[in-house]
């Protein structure tokens, strides 16, 4: 056999493997293939999407309170008096009022924080404070956060446009209670403590002071 006939039979050879390693390694394709079609949108032009959210329950309601409670009731009336009012919002404004709220009081600071207080609750801080003044007592405190935040109910006033919600917090901070010569006599600024409470926050719906009220405190 002649050298080129060999050379031939030998690339002819190396052609053949090469063949079967790509067939293994990207599969096989038959026949001509369309490129792929641009994803259709499968929604009607009825965007049942749409009808759904509209008919369906408000999420920023039943993400906080039973779609059958009282207090979601009273949430949807708040919302229909006053449209721009969100649940969300809220409570995220309820999270940030809680540590201000909370360190005014605690350091004796109420000035800042009187205009969020309702006058029963002001009074009450302020004799707390004015006790503590009385024998000499200061209170060292720092804010570590909210560990947990909901909404525990609400109501609503038809008649005056009243709101109300209660917020139940789980606070974490250190708190330190220092005698007249500075002596930590109860607390510690090292460990931390877990504070609950229950707080009522109370606005007229469709007024122009954006700011609720705390009116009540409990845990």
């Amino acid at each position: 056999m002649n050298s080129p006939l060999i050379q031939l039979l030998v690339l002819a050879g190396i052609a053949v493997f090469l063949i079967l390693r790509l067939k293994s390694v990207l599969g096989t394709r038959d026949g001509f293939e369309k490129p792929p079609l641009p994803q259709q949108d499968t929604r009607s032009s009825s965007r049942p999407d749409l009808e759904v959210i509209e008919g369906g329950p408000d999420r920023d309601i039943v993400d906080h309170v039973d779609e059958h409670s009282d207090a979601a009731d009273a949430l949807a009336r708040m919302k229909r008096a006053e449209p721009s009012f969100g649940v969300a919002d809220f409570l995220g404004g309820a999270r940030g009022a809680y540590e201000m709220i909370l360190m005014g009081f605690e350091r004796g600071e109420l000035a800042e924080i009187k205009p969020f207080l309702s006058e029963d609750v002001y009074e009450t801080f302020a004799e707390v404070v004015e006790a503590r003044e009385a024998q000499g007592l200061t209170i060292e405190a720092e804010f570590i956060g909210v560990r947990e935040l909901s909404l525990v109910d609400a109501t609503f006033d038809e008649a005056t446009r009243t709101a109300e919600i209660s917020v139940k917090y789980v606070g974490e901070l250190t708190s330190a209670v220092r005698d007249s010569s500075g002596e930590i006599i109860e607390g510690s600024l090292t460990q931390m403590k877990r504070q609950k409470d229950v707080w009522t926050f109370s606005r007229r719906m469709g007024e122009d002071d954006p700011n609720w009220q705390l009116i009540a405190t409990g845990e």
